[in-house]
């Protein structure tokens, strides 16, 4: 079990964002900007996954996890709240948020119709991982928010932190509702499939709308971003596939970065 503290982050939201808000840098602002858009309702379809989950377990498991999942549920509506803040600043900006429909119409297609939680609790395990592998590369490379104002920055870093910190919640879920392992792999195959296609189709559209899609500049930095020798998929891929082994639990992970960040910046993000 995992002790999970709610937070408030101290941060002002309601001052304009600048269009690159990330460092001046047009493809690292846009690529924050897509995984922000996708975080309100994935959020609370990840929220809505562990209530079913923890629903579901028979008594005994269910009280030794509750605690555990309410801090879980605390720190994702947090979460949720503060980037619906963030999003309402991109739309005033003229950018489109097409993620968040393709999620909530895959939610309603495939997840809606299913009463069975372990493919709720696996759909959110799956996606849970990906958020802890960007959460580490973001904490762990702190030239990816270069040049960003200390509240942006902060925002990311505490969502980074608090990413990592519960990321065994959902797993840990699956397994006690005896989800398999076959379906474990197979739904991550699923969702990273759709993680990376909607991550770039987002990314590009918010290029497009900010008019730097075609700028020799922004794909330099997405090589940079990506594939360079501190990019995400160069540094990624190993953690991504550490989740295909039988014996992979996500807490196998380093979160030593959150717990550092999380400890020196206490007064920012106050339970």
């Amino acid at each position: 079990m995992t002790d999970l503290t709610v937070r408030r982050l101290l941060v002002d939201l309601d001052a304009p964002i600048a269009r690159h808000w990330c460092g001046g840098d047009p493809f690292r602002t846009a690529l924050f900007n897509a995984l922000s858009m996708s975080f309100p309702v994935g959020e609370q379809l990840f929220i809505d996954a562990v209530k079913k989950s923890l629903a579901s377990l028979p008594e005994e498991r269910r009280q030794a996890m509750a605690a555990e999942v309410q801090g879980f549920v605390g720190q994702e509506a947090t979460h949720r709240r503060i980037h619906e803040r963030f999003n309402a600043q991109l739309a005033q900006q003229g950018l489109k948020n097409h993620w968040e429909q393709r999620i909530l119409a895959r939610r309603g297609r495939l997840l809606e119709p299913i009463d069975d939680a372990r493919p709720w609790a696996g759909v959110t395990a799956a996606t849970e991982h990906w958020t802890a592998i960007f959460a580490q590369h973001l904490l762990g490379q702190p030239w990816l928010l270069e040049g960003t104002e200390p509240r942006l920055a902060a925002l990311w870093q505490w969502h980074s932190a608090e990413e990592l910190e519960h990321r065994s919640t959902a797993f840990d879920l699956y397994r006690a509702l005896g989800g398999n392992e076959l379906w474990r792999r197979r739904l991550f195959r699923i969702v990273s499939f759709n993680f990376v296609v909607d991550t770039l189709r987002q990314t590009a559209n918010n290029l497009w709308h900010d008019g730097t899609l075609f700028k020799p500049a922004t794909w330099a930095s997405a090589w940079k971003t990506l594939f360079g020798r501190r990019g995400f998929v160069r540094r990624g891929f190993k953690p991504w596939r550490a989740y295909l082994r039988a014996d992979f639990h996500p807490l196998q992970g380093d979160g030593s970065g959150g717990e550092r960040w999380l400890a020196s910046n206490a007064s920012l993000v106050p339970p």
